[in-house]
C-alpha cells in the first residue's frame, strides 16, 4: 500500500529532526508543545527532498484543478522562503516536466549592478506567481509580500503553499490564518501536510528503539493546545 503525501512528509519532518517536541514560544507568544523547525533542512538532500514534497503538492493541485498548469514563477520570500522557491522549481522542472521560474526579494533595494527588489525570475504584468513559504502562524509575511509584487507589476498571485499548516486561530478571531489569508486576498492556500495529519502519522513511525515518536503524552499535549487554539 502506497503510504499518503502527509505520511512521508512526516517522516522526513521526523527523520531531518525538523519536528521538534518540547515547549517553544512561538512568535504570537503562545507556548506550543511542538515546533517545525526550518533550519534543520540544512544540506543539499534535505532541501532537495523538501522542494520535491512542494512540486508533489503543487503537481497535485494542478491536476485536481485547484491551480493553473502555467506558473510563470515560484516567489519564495527572502530569506527562508529563498531555498524553498529554488528547490520547488527545480523539482517541478526535473520532476513533473514544468519550466517554471523562482523569484525572490532583497531586504533593501539594490541601487548597483542589475538593481532592483527581486533576484531571479523578473517580474512582469499577468504573470502567474505561486507563493511558498514554511508555516504560516498570523498571515504576516503574505500581508508584507504582495505589496511587494504589486510593486513590482501587475501579477496575478495565483495561490501559496506550505510545508506545514498549524490549524490556528489568528489572535483577533476565531478563523485560522489560512482561511482569513484566503478571504483577504482570494487564492487559496494548500499544505503538505496539517498538525492533525502530522500526529496521526507520528503515531505510527517508530524511533529506532521501536517505540512512536508520537507518544500518547506528546499527542494528548498537542491535542490540549490545538483545544485551545485550534480553529
Amino acid at each position: 500500500m502506497t503510504e499518503s503525501l502527509d505520511h512521508r512528509f512526516t517522516k522526513f519532518l521526523l527523520e531531518a529532526q525538523a519536528l521538534k517536541f518540547g515547549e517553544f514560544t512561538l512568535k504570537s507568544g503562545r507556548k506550543s508543545p511542538y515546533f517545525i523547525n526550518a533550519g534543520a533542512f540544512n544540506d543539499g538532500r534535505k532541501i532537495a527532498a523538501l522542494g520535491a514534497f512542494y512540486a508533489e503538492k503543487i503537481a497535485a493541485e494542478i491536476e485536481a484543478g485547484n491551480l493553473p498548469n502555467d506558473i510563470d514563477t515560484i516567489f519564495g520570500p527572502a530569506y527562508k522562503g529563498i531555498p524553498l522557491g529554488v528547490s520547488t522549481a527545480i523539482a517541478l522542472t526535473s520532476d513533473h516536466g514544468m519550466e517554471v521560474g523562482y523569484t525572490f526579494d532583497r531586504k533593501e533595494k539594490k541601487d548597483h549592478g542589475d538593481g532592483g527588489m527581486m533576484v531571479g525570475t523578473q517580474l512582469a504584468d499577468g504573470m502567474k506567481v505561486l507563493l511558498v513559504d514554511d508555516v504560516m502562524t498570523a498571515g504576516t509575511a503574505v500581508r508584507e509580500v504582495i505589496p511587494k509584487l504589486k510593486a513590482e507589476a501587475n501579477v496575478e498571485v495565483i495561490g501559496l503553499v506550505l510545508s506545514v499548516d498549524r490549524m490556528e486561530k489568528t489572535k483577533d478571531s476565531d478563523t485560522s490564518a489560512v482561511k482569513a489569508v484566503e478571504a483577504e486576498f482570494g487564492f487559496p492556500v494548500f499544505a503538505i501536510a496539517n498538525v492533525k495529519e502530522i500526529f496521526e502519522a507520528g503515531q505510527h513511525i517508530q524511533n529506532a528503539d521501536g517505540t512512536p515518536y508520537v507518544t500518547p503524552e506528546i499527542k494528548a499535549a498537542a491535542d490540549a493546545y490545538l483545544e485551545q487554539y485550534g480553529a
